[in-house]
């Protein structure tokens, strides 16, 4: 009996979501629906020029693999976070969040530094745009994993983010090779379609020989393929990994058990806000595989979980409301 049923490695960042319209973006010159990383300086000069938008903004803990951990756990899933804070009061923030929603992570002292940090911009098209400043988050080393967690852990889930920092990249790596010697399936997101095309080859060291479970949105899976459509997109996927789900936004999501491929439909709902939706997919499918389900039944789970997602402010649900799904699909 394994102790949890996923064990994620990914970057702390605290967000702060803002509301932006594009001429904003253009003015600031900051690329649309991407996620950028910039230093400290430029996130302080970004934050005064929109002292006028800050009103509604509220401060989560996040990074992509945290947002899918902390979903999954709310779902009701076991589950362990390694990351790197700094003794501040970010750091703070991000594990009192995190250990609030039942995830359990390492809590030896804190080091000095600065925490990371993430605006996340949303137009009125819902579109999320991401100027990240990774702080103390880039040196996260192998130093940072928990190999006794992981081999007691059905599936590591690793954030493709994670390539950006060449520590953070190893200890992906390490955190993988500790998986298949244990004989812990692996599981990785591809994370933005930047990653893809800025940091393609450091993935596929990410990814080794082929990952139990890949995900990735439309964009991603064309682009680490190098194909047009989805379905070509998904034929090559299983090179890389042995099952994966790509999702196709409110059209659903393509999955691949390892024997069938079929697409889940998704729901339409009116986005107002698209971020941390692939971070919700991953996460309610994770728990929906480790507890039992059927891949399309995971799908149809986490395709329900997203359009919620999408549908109000904030990458993350409400605790209460996870409960609430799964009900309504029960």
């Amino acid at each position: 009996m394994q102790r949890y049923h996923v064990y994620g490695l990914g970057a702390a960042l605290v967000d702060t979501e803002i509301e932006v319209n594009d001429e904003f973006l253009a003015q600031a010159q900051i690329e649309k629906g991407l996620m950028t990383l910039v230093d400290e300086q430029r996130q302080a000069s970004l934050l005064s020029l929109m002292q006028d938008h800050l009103v509604g903004s509220k401060r989560s803990s996040g990074g992509s693999a945290c947002n899918s951990i902390i979903a999954a756990s709310y779902f009701g899933a076991k589950t362990y976070y390694s990351c790197r804070v700094a003794n501040d009061d970010n750091g703070q923030f991000f594990h009192h969040d995190t250990q609030a929603a039942g995830v359990t992570t390492r809590s030896d002292d804190l080091p000095q530094g600065t925490t990371g940090k993430c605006l996340v911009m949303i137009t009125p098209d819902a579109e999320r745009t991401m100027n990240t400043y990774l702080g103390i988050s880039e040196t996260l080393s192998e130093s940072d994993l928990d190999l006794e967690a992981i081999a007691q852990s059905e599936y590591v889930y690793l954030e493709g983010y994670l390539v950006t920092s060449p520590s953070g990249k190893q200890a992906a790596i390490k955190a993988r090779q500790a998986a298949e010697a244990a004989g812990v399936k692996t599981a990785l997101s591809l994370s933005d379609p930047g990653m893809v095309e800025f940091f393609g080859e450091g993935l596929q060291e990410m990814v080794g020989t082929q990952v139990d479970l890949l995900f990735c949105n439309q964009d991603e899976a064309m682009a680490w393929t190098k194909t047009e459509t989805a379905e070509d997109a998904a034929e090559k996927l299983k090179i890389s990994a042995k099952t994966f789900a790509i999702t196709l936004g409110k059209k659903g999501a393509i999955v691949f058990d390892g024997t069938s491929m079929q697409t889940v439909p998704g729901e339409a709902v009116s986005a107002i806000d698209t971020n941390g939706a692939g971070d919700m997919f991953a996460g309610a499918f994770l728990y929906a595989i480790t507890n039992g389900q059927s891949f399309a039944d995971a799908a149809k789970l986490a395709n329900h979980a997203a359009a919620k997602v999408v549908s109000q402010y904030g990458p993350r649900l409400k605790p209460e409301q996870h409960s609430a799904i799964k009900q309504s699909l029960s």
